[in-house]
């Protein structure tokens, strides 16, 4: 497994520098990014879809990215795909523990911006996915629960951005119930998935914190059972009821 993407990301806090007036990212790179949203026409918009995906996958400099989450029991999984020029199918899978949809969505689609970015001479991105509402919170920049996610892929983006004056990314959107080829492989494969909850492994940060959290609450029971057993043991109790016997007889 392939922890490159799995980074802990700062917290969110007011003074952000992409919340700073004047620095905001939607009023510098406006012409960098596009939605396409799905038109009342089914058949024109899958046609446009279609040709966007063959002129995408023919261009070595362009990469399409497919995520799609499904949440079983309590756990979110998320999964993108990632189809570039004469390579093979990069596939992501994530699973999380009591999130929303949204943010699994946000997640989904931060790991593979992630991950298209970091793709050598690369310029332009297409985002297929069928949440586009999660994905217009990456340019909403006012009070909602997903603001650490907004600030994350922003950064990303806007360096993205500044590396060359040609990079734009395009959000497009593909209901599951349409069946669009590519899309459906991903949906099937979050619908198809067993969601097993999997232990963290002993290197990550979350295990560290929960053993150290373990250790603090052993070493308090263990205080705390020692003052039990010497309150309670013989020669004390004894010695404590002598005393009180002795002032109260």
């Amino acid at each position: 497994m392939n922890n490159k993407y799995n980074k802990f990301s700062p917290l969110f806090y007011f003074f952000n520098e992409e919340f700073k007036p004047g620095n905001h990212f939607i009023d510098l790179f406006s012409n960098y990014f596009s939605f396409h949203s799905y038109s009342p026409n089914v058949k024109k918009h899958i046609e446009k879809l279609d040709d966007k995906a063959f002129r995408a996958l023919s261009n070595p400099s362009s990469i399409i990215v497919i995520s799609d989450t499904g949440i079983k029991n309590y756990i979110a999984i998320s999964i993108s795909h990632i189809h570039s020029f004469n390579k093979p199918v990069i596939k992501t899978i994530h699973r999380a523990v009591n999130v929303t949809t949204t943010k699994a969505e946000l997640f989904a689609i931060q790991c593979g911006i992630n991950q298209a970015i970091d793709i050598a001479n690369i310029n332009h991105i297409v985002i297929i996915t069928d949440s586009l509402h999660a994905t217009r919170r990456i340019f909403d920049f006012s009070l909602h629960p997903y603001q650490i996610h907004s600030v994350v892929i922003s950064q990303k983006l806007r360096e993205f951005f500044l590396k060359d004056v040609s990079n734009h990314i395009k959000f497009w959107n593909c209901p599951s119930k349409q069946k669009w080829l590519l899309h459906y492989l991903v949906d099937k494969d979050s619908k198809n998935m067993v969601p097993t909850s999997s232990f963290p492994c002993k290197s990550s940060w979350d295990f560290c914190r929960k053993k150290k959290c373990d250790l603090i609450l052993s070493l308090s029971e263990v205080e705390s059972g020692g003052l039990h057993l010497f309150f309670f043991s013989f020669p004390f109790s004894f010695f404590f009821w002598f005393i009180f016997l002795f002032f109260y007889s």
